[in-house]
């Protein structure tokens, strides 16, 4: 005797549910039509922070009885300028070599005194230690001009006008509190885990240091370096206030001091060809390292 089996049945599949209004499914770009504000502005930012440098490149290029000419393009194209900025009376190239001494050797001190301070700011608990770094930071926000005088005074008295440690002291007084505040925060996104286990595998307090910490914070390292070294280079009124010679003065002094033909004459066209040849290395120095100066600036704002 057979018995017939009952039929199977299958439970019709769920239909897909709708996404709710005001929502996109994953994966799906932003219609163009809302992407063109963010484009334009970005745009006008863009064209906003390049055209004095450009507009500086143009005037750099014409003549000197062209210079106040408002084309876009310098018609005809000289390079008269140029010339004249490496004319041996203007001591331009002198003076690009003070500034490279004076922004290396503050950046190279600026960053071993911020590297262990901003360390010690990170791993060592000792009271008001937020008061500390708040006191660090703060120092930076004087303006320059209310120190000036008092240091200007005082390096008279010990015979430092005119030499390079009058200009590079003053200028870390401004670089050094932005590269600790900079490296603190490197640090401490750093976790302290990895010193114990290093210490657990037989090394140092100093050891662990120099073998895991500055590596882990290279990034941090060479941002805070790349940008106490442009801080450096465009310092003006500490070099023209602490030099008096010709022969240091670094080379925003210099092209500030340029002479035009006569003693009326002032020399937009040389001026704008320093210009020109004092930011080029800048433009360069940040463009081939800009990823590395985006990840240093923006370590430790995600955890």
């Amino acid at each position: 005797m057979t018995t017939s089996e009952a039929p199977t049945t299958t439970a019709p599949a769920p239909a897909p549910a709708e996404p709710q209004q005001g929502t996109r499914p994953v994966g799906t770009r932003k219609p163009r039509r809302r992407r063109w504000p963010i484009t334009l502005g970005v745009t006008g930012v863009v064209v906003f922070c390049l055209a004095p440098f450009y507009w500086m490149v143009v005037s750099s290029l014409r003549r000197t009885a062209d210079i106040f000419d408002k084309s876009l393009l310098p018609s005809p194209l000289s390079f008269e300028n140029y010339e004249a900025v490496f004319d041996p009376s203007q001591g331009f190239v002198r003076s690009l070599l003070n500034s490279l001494i004076v922004s290396g050797t503050t950046t190279v001190l600026a960053l071993l005194i911020a590297t262990f301070t901003a360390y010690a700011m990170a791993r060592l608990d000792f009271p008001a230690k937020r008061l500390v770094l708040t006191a660090i930071i703060a120092t930076s926000m004087f303006p320059v001009v209310s120190i000036v005088i008092p240091l200007l005074k005082m390096f008279t008295a010990i015979d430092w006008i005119n030499t390079y440690q009058a200009i590079i002291a003053p200028s870390m007084s401004f670089t050094l509190p932005l590269a600790v505040w900079i490296l603190t925060a490197f640090f401490r996104q750093i976790p302290i885990e990895l010193e114990y286990a290093a210490m657990v595998d037989g090394c140092t307090r100093g050891q662990a240091f120099r073998r895991i910490m500055l590596p882990l914070a290279a990034p941090g390292v060479f941002t805070t370096a790349i940008i106490t070294f442009i801080a450096a280079w465009n310092e003006f009124l500490i070099a023209l206030s602490m030099t008096n010679k010709p022969s240091m003065a670094t080379a925003p002094v210099a092209i500030s001091k340029f002479t035009g033909a006569s003693e009326f004459q002032v020399p937009f066209g040389s001026q704008m060809a320093a210009g020109v040849l004092v930011t080029i290395p800048l433009v360069i120095l940040v463009v081939v390292f800009q990823r590395r100066i985006v990840d240093g600036l923006t370590a430790g704002a995600v955890k």
